[in-house]
This record gives C-alpha cells, structure tokens and sequence, in this order.
C-alpha cells in the first residue's frame, strides 16, 4: 500500500505549442520531415509537442485561434514562428506587432513560457519595409522579455540546395538546419531532464 501510495500517478508530460505557418506546417515535404515532428522524436516522451501550424497562417489567424489553443491544451512553452506571410502581403508592421503582442500577452497570461521565432523578408517592398518588419520581432522581444531566434532559415534562405523551387519554402534536408537554428533558445525554456534525454 506505502508502496502504491509512493510511486503515485506520472507526471504528464510538459506541453509545447508550436503556432507556425507553412515553415512549421511542413509545406511541400512529408510531414515527418518538418522540423516540428523531429522536435517530437528529439523530445521523445519528455515532452509533448502540439503542432497547430497552417500554411498561409497570419499573426491574424493565429492570434484568433491561439485563445482556444490555450484552454483546450494549456501548454506549457508556445513557439510563435508567424509574420512571413503578413510580409509577403505587405502588410503593416504595426498591425503585425499588436497581432503578435496579443499572443503574446495571452500565452503568459495562460502561464506559458514564449519563444519567438522571427523571419526576414526579401526587400521586394523596399528596405525600409523589411527593416521594419524584422524590428517588429526585436522590439517584442525586449518589450515582453521573451527569448528570440532572429531567423529561423539563418543559414538557409540564401542556399537553393537548401530551399524549394518557389524560393520561400526549405526543403527535407534543410528541417534539421531549422531545428538547429531553434534549439539553442529553445533547450533553455525546456525541463533540465528533458534537454539531457534529448541529448
């Protein structure tokens, strides 16, 4: 009975929610290739990783769906990887900015750690618009105190052997370069035994 008594219920498992778009959603690759499900496997059973990731997501979308993501599954770490299509519509940074604040203020709220995961955008609407859009993640980061990847495709974007046809999407064998690129801002939000499992 002591016995019962002391080995108890398990724990459940901490939860991460990724709210991504098509980058994390795995776009034109198998999805067991994205770099969100080789988050998973690197996590094993440490960790439980929800991929609520859509492609063509924007800070929009996510910031009107991330409310009931919270209630149902109360995560434990939200990864935000959203703003490259807000960017790719030239939309307003400012408006991108309250989208991405407002999730950021929600997930805490929900008493969830944040990691913010920024992308760049080529200067196609000129450099005083991509200057902006990229200042949007720094700002945000300081403004809340939550840690920042500046770019997940650092090291990727500018290869094509590493990107698809279409310029904007990395391909199957560049996922591990994007977890890569993750893990270091990542591994210090994630429990101790979860990150020495992993490794």
């Amino acid at each position: 009975m002591l016995l019962a008594a002391w080995a108890g219920p398990a724990m459940a498992a901490p939860k991460l929610l990724v709210m991504g778009d098509s980058l994390s959603a795995a776009y034109g690759i198998e999805r067991e290739s994205g770099w969100v499900q080789l988050l998973d496997e690197r996590l094993a059973d440490e960790v439980e990783v929800i991929n609520a990731s859509i492609s063509g997501e924007t800070t929009s979308g996510g910031a009107t769906r991330l409310p009931e993501l919270l209630r149902q599954q109360r995560p434990d770490i939200v990864l935000l990887e959203l703003g490259g299509n807000d960017g790719l519509r030239g939309l307003p940074p400012q408006q991108m900015r309250a989208n991405l604040a407002d999730m950021i203020e929600a997930s805490q709220q929900a008493g969830a750690k944040v990691l913010l995961l920024g992308i760049r955008i080529p200067p196609n609407y000129g450099q005083a618009y991509a200057d902006a859009f990229s200042r949007v993640y720094r700002t945000l980061a300081e403004r809340y105190d939550v840690p920042l990847v500046p770019f997940i495709l650092e090291g990727i974007a500018l290869d094509d052997s590493l990107m698809q046809d279409d310029g904007i999407h990395p391909t199957a064998e560049a996922q591990p370069q994007v977890l890569d690129n993750v893990w270091p801002a990542l591994e210090k939000l994630l429990p101790k035994r979860a990150v020495a499992e992993a490794r």
